[in-house]
């Protein structure tokens, strides 16, 4: 299965104009509110993330971009040859998400992919109403998506074997300390340049994400989007750091739907030939101080701050 990059993500929302608000005000994203929910412009795309009523806030699933037919019937003939039960979209799914075809399944730990035949968009411009001047999307995809994995190593297993991932470096984290219990975070590339489209968190998460991260060309942008956050009210996740593994230089920040989202500037890209897969025994080599989030406010405070 060749799956070229993270297409869109879905979320449900109690409340989807918190997300608009907070996809302008705070993200620089254009807001465009639809049949079926909000979409989240950041390229010349109409959506990267599309927000959906429900009855709960959450993470719904990664769309997983196919770049052709072929493929697209290649991918299902895999999905069938691994006795995976998959789902075909409706018409009006197809819509929302701006697709030509998707299916959708679980992996073993319960997080739903889609895999979306192309896209369907107008090519209008990206203006954003605080002047970012664009995301680093592409054919790099979107960005990343960081998933939990309470069944960790049948959920790798099928990244791998099944969806056709490749590992690009492992992290074992230690919460509490040394001596603390050990949970293993893998980062996963597919059919692009970017460090890793998808990784997974060995552990619970009720929201379903632990956090999507989306990238800008500047530190300037990452610095003036810290502010929106700041006069927003919106609750700091991470400080800003660097990261070992793809180098990207970002903070986290919470959104309304129960998880975190980072926001970056200057991941590298990867030549898969000539990677060597490594262990990091850090998770940045400088910054990233994770213990503010710990107070971060539940979503209806953060649906209000946005």
């Amino acid at each position: 299965m060749r799956i070229k990059a993270l297409s869109y993500a879905v979320v449900d929302a109690v409340a989807p104009e918190a997300w608009a608000r907070f996809g302008e005000d705070v993200l620089g994203m254009m807001a465009i509110a639809g049949d079926g929910g909000v979409a989240l412009k950041m390229d010349a795309r109409a959506g990267r993330i599309f927000i959906r009523p429900g009855a709960v806030d959450r993470y719904a699933a990664s769309g997983w971009e196919i770049a052709d037919q072929a493929q697209f019937r290649a991918a299902l003939d895999k999905l069938n040859a691994a006795g995976v039960a998959f789902t075909r979209g409706t018409a009006a799914e197809c819509a929302f998400r701006h697709v030509q075809d998707l299916v959708r399944f679980q992996d073993p730990s319960g997080n739903q992919h889609e895999l979306a035949l192309g896209f369907v968009t107008d090519f209008a411009g990206f203006q954003s109403p605080q002047g970012v001047p664009r995301f680093i999307t592409d054919e790099l995809g979107f960005g990343h998506v960081v998933l939990p994995a309470p069944d960790f190593d049948r959920t790798a297993a099928f990244l791998a074997d099944v969806m056709g991932f490749g590992l690009a470096d492992i992290l074992v984290h230690r919460p509490m300390g040394p001596a603390g219990p050990a949970q293993r975070i893998h980062f996963l590339h597919c059919d692009n340049g970017r460090h890793h489209s998808l990784a997974l968190f060995e552990g619970e998460v009720p929201a379903g994400c632990v956090h999507l991260m989306v990238e800008v060309e500047s530190m300037d942008e990452v610095g003036r989007a810290y502010d929106r956050m700041l006069r927003a009210g919106v609750p700091l996740m991470a400080t800003l750091g660097k990261h070992t593994n793809d180098h990207m230089t970002s903070f986290y920040m919470a959104t309304p739907g129960g998880f975190a989202l980072e926001y970056g500037y200057g991941g590298r890209t990867v030549d898969w030939d000539r990677h060597t897969l490594f262990e990091s025994t850090s998770v940045s080599l400088w910054g990233h101080d994770f213990s503010v989030g710990f107070a971060a406010a539940d979503p209806a405070t953060l649906a209000n701050a946005a």
